[in-house]
């Protein structure tokens, strides 16, 4: 399966509860943390959802 490198830019102070769990779900909860994590389906839904916090690229 291809691979999404997220990097973490914004912090969720201010943000909903929702998106702070997704942020925590996709193994960042600080600023300029990193992760790479494969591709599906239900990791690119929460990548869509708080892609105004975070940078992504393919790998």
């Amino acid at each position: 399966m291809p691979k999404i490198k997220i990097k973490q830019i914004r912090s969720p102070i201010g943000r909903n509860k929702i998106q702070k769990k997704i942020l925590i779900s996709l193994g960042l909860n600080k600023i300029n943390r990193e992760k790479v994590v494969e591709s599906s389906p239900s990791i690119l839904g929460m990548i869509d959802k708080v892609k105004h916090l975070i940078f992504y690229e393919k790998l």
